[in-house]
């Protein structure tokens, strides 16, 4: 397994493996060609440093995962931990082993590549996501704002780009998502602050579809898909996702 992912690394992304540890000579690092950071550690650790039983060495690969829904629910997964010997909020290790099949690797490998990757390839490679983000009617009237027209600017989000979708979760009193969007535009330059709120640049956003106020509530999103706080931009899981399209 570590040969050929090795060798799916290096034809699809055109990098050789880097082994920058004389003590550790079969750890290999993988680096992008432009901004040199890494996006894949491979190397051989043993069954007990991972808590599994035995001590003989396995293969594993640590990767990159920005969106934490998708983190959270992939360390759930068999062959699948928080990452060893790196920051366990955005890296993961992967068992080499064939407990995760070759294909789910490799489409993990992708993830953490667009990860890891410069600003300029992210916006050329990135699949389109899906967000959660708030709104506080204290501040913003965003009932209104829709009523009047489909097509609004809104406060924009790290990492949100064109072509996203956006759920607005409409804060209390309401405490429920209400709409569905899709980002048209990013990075319109806006310079606001007050005490309550910073405002660098702006998004154009267009209204595709409705809640009902009971359909997505907090106490639903918490019982249903194990949310519990919408302070900003995060992302949606799998789950909630078909709930939101069906």
């Amino acid at each position: 397994m570590r040969k050929k992912i090795n060798n799916y690394i290096e034809k699809e992304y055109a990098v050789t493996p880097e082994y920058p540890w004389p003590k550790y000579n079969g750890h290999a690092v993988y680096r992008h060609n432009d901004n040199k950071k890494w996006f894949a550690l491979i190397m051989d650790v043993g069954r007990d440093k991972l808590g599994l039983s035995g001590t003989s060495n396995i293969s594993v690969i640590n990767l990159k995962i920005d969106d934490m829904f998708l983190r959270d629910m992939l360390i759930k997964e068999d062959g699948i931990m928080p990452a060893y010997h790196m920051n366990k909020q955005h890296w993961i290790t992967v068992l080499l082993d064939g407990t995760v099949p070759e294909e789910k690797v490799k489409n993990l490998i992708d993830i953490s590549y667009n990860a890891t990757a410069s600003k300029r390839r992210k916006k050329k490679s990135r699949e389109p996501k899906e967000w959660i983000i708030p709104a506080n009617p204290k501040f913003y009237d965003v009932e209104a704002a829709f009523a009047k027209n489909d097509i609004i600017t809104w406060k924009q989000g790290a990492g949100i780009m064109q072509g996203d979708t956006v759920y607005m979760y409409v804060a209390a009193p309401i405490s429920a998502i209400l709409y569905k969007c899709r980002v048209l535009e990013t990075d319109i330059p806006y310079d606001y602050q007050d005490k309550n709120l910073t405002i660098t640049a702006l998004m154009k956003i267009e209204l595709l579809k409705r809640y009902d106020r009971d359909a997505f509530t907090f106490s639903v999103l918490g019982d249903e898909f194990g949310i519990f706080a919408i302070r900003g931009p995060r992302g949606v899981p799998f789950s909630l996702s078909e709930a939101l399209n069906e």
